[in-house]
């Protein structure tokens, strides 16, 4: 039925949300992904880049890395998402009408936020309390739980103000389950213990 094709469609391109949680992206970078700029090695990690950011102020663009993990993989949420949805290019996140229809346009940045909330709220969260950084925000929170100290979480999350990385706390820290290593050369200031994608070269 479309109504069940809806649905089944919303909870995978939800779940692959995950990717903004671990990368600790901004609502509108979540938006402005393509999938034309993303690389996965299933099972190792993926490289995504985007043309553009708010941080990047000279509009050379940047390639960020995600590691596949044991439990809550961005990388296998990513995946799973693009396949049911049988998306080859353009947008990675879109709108999903009721009869299961993809839009071709991407969503909006303003959109994460009720998405967001209709998640945590299925689960039996506050979702009220949540905001479109609270992704960001979050992985900041978990990172500094894990003992990521401030100078590897600023480099990972892009932050250039020692202000927004307020209240972390010191050492160093690891993704819970990451399964093994990448083998890259992108030259890319890794975290102490992330391991730094010594065998993809962004761009």
């Amino acid at each position: 039925m479309a109504g069940d094709r809806s649905r089944l469609l919303r909870c995978w391109r939800d779940r692959a949300l995950l990717l903004g949680f671990w990368r600790a992206f901004r609502s509108d970078e979540l938006c402005r992904l393509q999938i034309e700029h993303i690389q996965v090695r299933p099972g190792e990690g993926m490289q995504l880049f985007l043309p553009w950011s708010k941080a990047d102020r000279d509009n050379q663009g940047r390639t960020y890395q995600a590691p596949a993990l044991a439990q809550f993989c961005p990388v296998q949420a990513y995946l799973d998402w693009i396949s049911v949805a049988g998306l080859t290019r353009e947008p990675v996140f879109r709108g999903i009408d009721r009869w299961g229809h993809l839009d071709e346009q991407a969503l909006h940045s303003h959109s994460i936020i009720p998405l967001l909330r209709a998640v945590l709220k299925g689960a039996g969260l506050p979702a009220e309390a949540y905001s479109s950084h609270s992704l960001r925000r979050g992985f900041a929170t978990w990172a500094t739980s894990n003992g990521w100290d401030q100078k590897a979480l600023m480099s990972y999350v892009g932050w250039r103000d020692a202000k927004s990385a307020l209240r972390l706390i010191e050492s160093s820290g690891v993704f819970p389950g990451q399964l093994r290593p990448w083998a890259s050369s992108v030259e890319y200031a890794a975290l102490p213990t992330l391991p730094g994608p010594d065998a993809w070269r962004g761009n």
